[in-house]
């Protein structure tokens, strides 16, 4: 992210008119890699490719802004990789990681890792730490520290089912699995923040949020959320494309200043759940339309979203998640022409 995009960026989460409204993305390895031509393990694998694809993308669309920009990550796989997960790797897959608990009370044996030595957190920081002189000649900077969130990383942990019903059925073990996690994050947040000071945001990812009560969101979720994000940094952003409704009007709770949500709602709704005092990044339709529509067809859902808006601040456009796979460069580049047509 360029020194002028961060800058539009901290402008939107802090209420400033911005015209025309930016377009942002976030893009990983679902799409970048057979985007840019390449195998999504040789994504991971390989620097340069790494490198390569990650400028292609910003040479291309020199208007939008990527998120969270030059993202080192390794799918699911990153975070669960610190406690032991077993990888699972395809030439041309999403990764996936293990479970490595196989009952609630195995929880007792959890240890809290150490993001500098443990899993293919340290191959995060040296594949940045190798390339970054090459991203900063081109413009770009470390700006976020991300990783997965709380309940993310615990249901990978456990396995989503098994942990949603431990959520209701060993409520105590629960909270001692998402202290164990949370304690974990806080502290692979502050080795990124010490690695590249440039970093000025946190961006979490937790789309189990989505798949429980506010009731349930308030003692799972907030108190855990609240201590990841307890940190002296502008941007406070938050991805969560499951149904987001329960959770909304709890995110200024937690400290988030920027969410990128699903598909299910309309801007206009988050709007009024968050009290229009977060930042919204979305949200045509990621797969229907950006990625299997026609340019005509993104045209038209990008028109009809921002029409339907009588209030345009704190907003950056983009689809409802992250870049879907597939997505073709001639609708992303109709998306940003619209955007900047619309809003000019």
């Amino acid at each position: 992210m360029t020194d002028q995009q961060w800058k539009t960026l901290v402008a939107v989460v802090r209420g400033e008119a911005i015209r025309p409204l930016p377009t942002a993305f976030i893009i990983d390895s679902p799409w970048l890699p057979n985007w840019a031509g390449h195998s999504i393990l040789d994504y991971f694998t390989d620097e340069r490719i790494f490198l390569e694809d990650n400028l292609k993308a910003i040479r291309t669309f020199p208007e939008a802004i990527f998120m969270p920009g030059f993202w080192s990550e390794y799918g699911m796989c990153t975070e669960p990789s610190a406690f032991g997960s077993v990888s699972i790797w395809g030439e041309n897959e999403f990764p996936f990681a293990r479970k490595v608990l196989h009952s609630p009370s195995e929880v007792e044996r959890l240890e809290i890792p150490d993001p500098r030595k443990h899993g293919m957190l340290p191959f995060v920081i040296k594949r940045l730490q190798h390339l970054q002189p090459e991203i900063e000649a081109a413009g770009h900077k470390i700006r976020f520290a991300v990783a997965r969130g709380p309940l993310n990383i615990a249901s990978f942990l456990m396995g989503t089912t098994e942990f949603l019903e431990a959520l209701k059925t060993e409520p105590e073990l629960m909270h001692h699995l998402l202290n164990i996690v949370t304690d974990f994050l806080v502290d692979w947040i502050a080795v990124q923040r010490e690695a590249f000071p440039s970093i000025d945001g946190i961006f979490l990812l937790d789309d189990i949020v989505g798949f429980v009560s506010r009731r349930d969101f308030e003692i799972f979720g907030v108190p855990y959320l609240q201590r990841a994000f307890n940190a002296d940094v502008s941007v406070k952003f938050f991805h969560n494309d499951a149904p987001s409704k329960a959770s909304a009007p709890l995110l200024e709770t937690v400290g988030i200043n920027l969410l990128n949500f699903g598909m299910q709602y309309k801007l206009a709704e988050m709007k009024a759940w968050t009290n229009n005092r977060i930042a919204l990044m979305g949200n045509i339709p990621p797969r229907d339309v950006l990625a299997e529509g026609t340019p005509a067809d993104v045209k038209r859902s990008v028109r009809e979203m921002l029409n339907a808006l009588d209030d345009r601040s704190r907003l950056i456009i983009s689809c409802g998640g992250g870049m879907p796979p597939n997505a073709p460069t001639e609708n992303i580049k109709a998306f940003i022409s619209t955007v900047a047509e619309e809003t000019g």
